[in-house]
């Protein structure tokens, strides 16, 4: 999933009410607004998987309820774009179980993602998804940072012609570590300054973090040390998410029941 999720016959009040839940790492409670449309909409099914998998990738918890929502998923679809669609979310979590040592479906992400590629037409609104999605396999499991590019390229491009504000941002990000990873500090600090800026306009709090520490690699004192002092107050303020940033951060503030 990327930017608000919405599209043209979404409910504005409900997509609305899911976003602003996502942005603040309240993952299940967004994912139980659209429960009751999940059994039979194929649109709600993979949004509802999409932020069930988000809330794996960034808690390392809840692995069951996002299996069980991919499986609703792909129970539901009909379309090849829908099937396509539900192949990718399907590639997207076997890739999170990976990345975070839950257990090694690195095979069944490549399979996954390549099944969506087949049924995905050219000019499916989730290729850009899907190339950004294989970029990210490319760079944290086969360490192939040259084919991470290409595909990070062609999602960024395609995450451009369709305004999607929050993959851009993913794209601009993941470009900018590799920049990063070849010494080009300043590709580098471009990607992770347009990443954050982007993030800010669009109150993604929970992706905000990771952006400023991103940036801070790219910063010279004093201004490094404001960015992770930024970057600490927003992840106690979320309880600790994503847990990933908690050796450069420190201990969170206790996370309460409701928060996501």
């Amino acid at each position: 999933m990327s930017g608000s999720g919405t599209t043209a016959d979404d409910d504005p009040p409900l997509q609305t009410a899911v976003w602003r839940l996502r942005s603040r790492a309240c993952w299940t409670d967004a994912a139980a607004l659209l429960e009751p449309r999940a059994g039979t909409d194929a649109a709600a099914a993979l949004q509802r998987t999409a932020l069930l998998t988000e809330r794996c990738l960034y808690t390392g918890q809840g692995w069951t309820e996002a299996e069980d929502a991919l499986r609703t998923a792909e129970a539901v679809a009909r379309s090849d774009d829908e099937r396509g669609s539900a192949a990718s979310e399907r590639g997207h979590l076997a890739y999170a179980s990976t990345l975070l040592a839950v257990r090694d479906r690195s095979d069944e992400a490549s399979v996954a993602l390549s099944r969506s590629a087949a049924l995905l037409a050219p000019a499916s609104p989730a290729r850009p998804l899907l190339d950004f999605r294989r970029g990210l396999i490319a760079q944290n499991l086969a360490d192939s940072p040259q084919s991470a590019r290409a595909a990070f390229r062609r999602a960024h491009a395609g995450a451009a012609a369709r305004e999607d504000a929050l993959l851009l941002s993913s794209t601009w990000r993941h470009l900018a570590a590799l920049d990063l990873r070849e010494g080009e500090l300043t590709g580098a600090r471009q990607g992770f300054t347009e990443s954050l800026r982007i993030r800010e306009e669009l109150g993604f709090l929970v992706g905000t973090a990771p952006a400023l520490i991103s940036l801070a690699q790219t910063a010279k004192e004093p201004e490094a040390a404001r960015l992770r002092a930024e970057a600490g107050r927003l992840f106690r303020l979320l309880g600790g998410v994503p847990t990933w940033l908690a050796p450069y951060l420190g201990p969170p503030a206790p996370r309460t029941e409701g928060t996501g």
